[in-house]
């Protein structure tokens, strides 16, 4: 018996039950992992809340998770029980002390990662890595804006910005998520609760403005990241913690210079083995070389998810925040 976060109806962080499951045995190509860190990101809100509509009612929560082997399924090679492994791909339901899940979804984990961390970068790691080297390729030439610099993507994904060179700008609210942001890898940080962000932008590029915009946000954004990007810039929607993008013509992108944009997703980034494995293992090694450093900056109990979801809501949390079994 294993027990889980299940959500039988949606709606605030009190639809969250802490309740028993049975565990089956690993089938066909699958492995059980008893989990010993859970990742929580913003994309649980949006299952839970219905604004992304779960496959089925009741439902787990979570993506991401870290553990140890328990048992191995038929057919499954290069794995065994006792190892560390984590992973960051569905269904729903890493919000659960143990777990079967497919072997092809699983990572092992190098010695230099511990499984707070792995279960703190899975999704949020492999995010910045598709974001920066895939989306659009971050190098020493480039100016790029990251909205919501302090939070888990934020971190990891400015500090491996300026590792490959870029002069990075960050937005972050309030004084201590400002300050936490400049030690991060950002050359600039503003306060979008005091400052407009579009009109900084203009100052610190001295009118040059940007060549990508990394957008998490969304609805209080939009339209201002477009207006910090150059001619023929790149806007790289990835999240929505504000509420949805508003719709809207996409005329607006030739009169603010023939912008490109892309709503992008981790999960059609490592679709394929090889894809997961490449990824990981780039993230993997940013982070033992000590080019990127993980902040864990609250942890709460497995029982205690839902005060975890009113913490991010809240946008009281920096840096990533892990649930322990």
């Amino acid at each position: 018996m294993a027990k889980a976060i299940r959500v039988k109806a949606t709606g605030g962080p009190e639809a969250m039950q802490f309740e028993d499951v049975e565990l089956p045995a690993p089938g066909e190509g699958e492995v059980a992992v008893r989990h010993t860190a859970v990742g929580v990101n913003f994309i649980d809100v949006y299952y839970r809340t219905g604004l992304y509509p779960a496959p089925q009612t009741p439902f787990g929560l979570g993506f991401e998770a870290a553990g140890v082997v328990t048992a191995l399924g038929q057919g499954v090679s290069g794995l065994r029980e006792g190892d560390r492994v984590a992973y960051t791909t569905g269904p729903l339901g890493a919000y659960a002390t143990d777990r079967v899940v497919a072997a092809q979804h699983l990572v092992k984990l190098p010695a230099g990662v511990s499984d707070e961390t792995a279960a703190a970068i899975m999704l949020k790691g492999m995010t910045a890595q598709y974001l920066l080297r895939r989306t659009f390729k971050v190098g020493p030439e480039h100016t790029i804006l990251f909205h919501a610099a302090a939070g888990g993507v934020g971190q990891i994904a400015c500090q491996w910005a300026a590792h490959l060179g870029a002069t990075v700008i960050g937005t972050a609210g309030g004084p201590e998520k400002v300050a936490l942001a400049k030690t991060k890898g950002c050359a600039h940080v503003i306060d979008y609760k005091t400052e407009n962000f579009v009109e900084r932008v203009r100052e610190i590029t001295g009118g040059r403005l940007c060549d990508v915009v990394y957008d998490s946000v969304g609805k209080d954004a939009f339209p201002g990241s477009l207006d910090c990007l150059k001619l023929r810039g790149l806007w790289a929607s990835f999240g929505q913690s504000s509420g949805p993008v508003p719709d809207f013509s996409i005329n607006l992108l030739a009169r603010k210079g023939s912008l490109f944009a892309t709503r992008a997703s981790l999960f059609n980034h490592i679709g394929t083995r090889p894809e997961l494995e490449a990824t990981a293992a780039d993230l993997f090694d940013v982070v033992t070389s000590g080019k990127v450093t993980i902040e864990i900056g609250r942890r709460f109990p497995l029982e205690k998810a839902a005060d975890a979801h009113r913490a991010l809501e809240a946008r009281e949390t920096t840096g990533s925040t892990v649930l322990i079994p």
